[in-house]
């Protein structure tokens, strides 16, 4: 009885101690389980850890350089504020010029437009004074030829007209004999036809030239004209003279001397001689 007792305390005490075992075992293997975990977890976090402190030091690095960027901003902004100023007074200054040059322009466009008018108002009233004296001109042709018309048909004088200048060309042969300087009464006569009508030409000079041809002077002549210089101005100044005596001018007139220099013809033909051998009386513009 006492030995069945016996062994059924040590089967109980045995069962008893290896419950015991086993429950410490469990205990034991779920703090190793637990341990593994927290160095799994550890190990998870020192990654994670170092990875973000990369990122935190790239992030640093990068929020440095945008504080330097920013601060070169703010200096640039600065910069830009003192020239914004600076161009805004400069732009004021001159502003404020053009304005002034804006009112010295009207102004001077005031006075020119004025002057303008002025301007228009004398070109009109000398444009008139210029038809009246082309007119007059005109009126003074058309009196010579009717005055001339023998003379003309003739082919001894043309008369001509251009842009105001009025010119008779007459002859040397129907007013003065060969080598002769003095007019002849057939010549006076010619003479005569124009006197009226120069008379009446107010705002004009009369000019006499006395031409030749080419041919040298010779012989006796030569006492009295030793060049074709001499005839030609002998005979323009005794046309200048009768027409003084007739009434005209004397202010207004003036004699000229071209002698074979100034020729309207060839010299090889007795013709073009003749032609050369004239007196020019022209209206001419006063000095």
């Amino acid at each position: 009885m006492f030995k069945r007792i016996a062994y059924l305390v040590l089967t109980t005490f045995t069962a008893l101690s290896l419950t015991g075992c086993l429950v410490a075992e469990s205990k034991y293997l779920k703090k190793v389980e637990d341990a593994d975990n927290l160095t799994k977890a550890l190990a998870e976090q020192t990654v994670k850890y170092e990875k973000l402190n990369t990122e935190n030091i790239k992030l640093t690095a990068e929020h440095n350089k945008l504080k330097a960027v920013t601060a070169d901003l703010e200096k640039d902004k600065l910069a830009l504020t003192s020239n914004k100023n600076e161009l805004e007074q400069i732009l004021k200054s001159k502003s404020d010029s053009l304005s002034q040059n804006i009112s010295d322009l009207r102004q001077k466009n005031a006075d020119l437009e004025a002057e303008n008018k002025t301007l228009k108002t004398n070109i009109e009233t000398l444009q008139k004074a210029k038809e009246e004296k082309v007119k007059e001109v005109s009126n003074t042709y058309e009196q010579l030829l009717q005055n001339m018309k023998s003379e003309i048909a003739q082919g001894q004088v043309t008369i001509s007209e251009l842009k105001g200048k009025l010119t008779v060309n007459m002859e040397a042969a129907i007013l003065f004999d060969s080598g002769n300087a003095d007019v002849k009464s057939n010549g006076l006569s010619i003479l005569q036809k124009m006197v009226d009508t120069l008379k009446s030409v107010k705002d004009k000079a009369i000019r006499i030239e006395g031409h030749t041809d080419n041919v040298p002077i010779s012989g006796g002549l030569t006492r009295t004209f030793p060049t074709n210089w001499e005839l030609s101005a002998a005979r323009a100044i005794n046309v200048c003279k009768y027409l003084q005596a007739q009434g005209l001018d004397s202010s207004t007139l003036s004699a000229a001397a071209f002698a074979e220099n100034k020729p309207v013809a060839e010299n090889e033909t007795k013709e073009g001689r003749a032609k050369n051998r004239r007196i020019e009386i022209t209206l001419v513009n006063k000095d």
